[in-house]
């Protein structure tokens, strides 16, 4: 398994500020899906914590209309770096033969107004969430999921003629 954590190179404005995405080998019959891990709860005062006008910049389109709660998702929904290297820990030990690659990255900052967080997507034919909190022992102490979209994966077995 390829384990990739991109390091900040500036001084970041705060430190939930990391995102995580897997590549899971074999899942619901696709090969290599990628699943963008997220958090999917946090103290709602965490909200009220935060310099907005510093963290969020201009928009992603002048054109579109601007939702700014969205737009908040995307950092509340980011992990610090003790989360970070706690998850990446737990799918490791967990996960390890399951996962191609484990990749973290900073956010950039500020965020652009007009993204919205992954726990805003709503599940459908191929899209869906992966509850890592309610798999059995669950041994970390904050919640996350992970993100996928089966549609941009190849089948596990190709049904060619």
């Amino acid at each position: 398994m390829e384990i990739d954590i991109i390091p900040a190179d500036y001084e970041l404005p705060v430190d939930r500020a990391y995102a995580i995405t897997v590549v899971i080998k074999s899942f619901k019959g696709r090969k290599d899906v990628d699943v963008h891990l997220f958090r999917s709860k946090w103290d709602p005062e965490e909200d009220e914590a935060y310099d907005w006008d510093i963290l969020l910049g201009d928009p992603v389109d002048p054109y579109i209309e601007i939702n700014i709660e969205s737009s908040r998702r995307v950092l509340l929904e980011a992990f610090t770096i003790e989360e970070r290297d706690a998850i990446v820990e737990y799918l490791k030990e967990r996960y390890g033969e399951k996962l191609a690659s484990i990749k973290s990255c900073p956010l950039n900052f500020p965020i652009p107004l007009g993204l919205a967080g992954l726990s805003e997507l709503s599940p459908g034919k191929s899209i869906g969430f992966i509850n890592f909190d309610t798999m059995p022992n669950y041994p970390l102490d904050f919640s996350f999921c992970g993100f996928f979209d089966l549609s941009g994966h190849k089948p596990i077995i190709d049904n060619q003629e």
